[in-house]
């Protein structure tokens, strides 16, 4: 629905607004990264692998493991150590997420009223955080008990926030009215 919705609704309405000479012009999705952290969850093995499992779930590709930089005493971290993963999602797959993003997961958020403007940034990437990864549907009722939280950032072309905002608000992300 996202990649219908582009090519048939917001490449003719950016052309228009902005002026862009051909299609190929219009700014586009270009990635979609979403990343969880393990906080105190990283001693557990099995909380880790239950984690890893939903979150692959969740995005439909495997998720590579972000390891520690460097040791810090205080959080008991020692370089090397797991301590979250990510995925970055392109075409088919992407699209697939951002559907189940935009039409399942944003709706489900309790005292949902519409993204903020606010949640992109000035070089046109919108990030959207989730404090409990249940809200999309691919979570089971084991997950309950290993709740954790993901963002994810969607990377766009656009050079601006208000064409990102025109550009994904065609896409048919649910924005609020500021």
């Amino acid at each position: 629905m996202i990649k219908e919705n582009y090519n048939k609704i917001a490449v003719p309405e950016m052309r228009k607004k902005f002026g862009y000479k051909n299609d190929l012009a219009v700014p586009k999705i270009i990635k979609v990264v979403v990343s969880t952290g393990l906080g105190s969850k990283k001693d557990d093995k099995e909380k880790m692998a239950n984690i890893e499992k939903s979150f692959s779930l969740i995005t439909g590709q495997k998720a590579k493991i972000n390891k520690a930089k460097k040791s810090i005493a205080s959080f008991k971290l020692r370089q090397g150590m797991p301590i979250g993963y990510s995925v970055t999602l392109r075409g088919r797959q992407m699209y697939d997420f951002l559907d189940k993003l935009v039409n399942v997961a944003i709706p489900r958020v309790r005292d949902f009223r519409g993204l903020s403007p606010d949640l992109i940034d000035e070089t046109g990437n919108l990030s959207v955080g989730f404090k409990e990864h249940i809200v999309f549907p691919e979570a089971t009722g084991d997950d309950i008990r290993s709740v954790f939280g993901l963002g994810a950032t969607v990377v766009t072309s656009a050079k601006t926030k208000e064409k990102t905002l025109e550009l994904l608000k065609l896409m048919g992300f649910p924005f609020s009215k500021k």
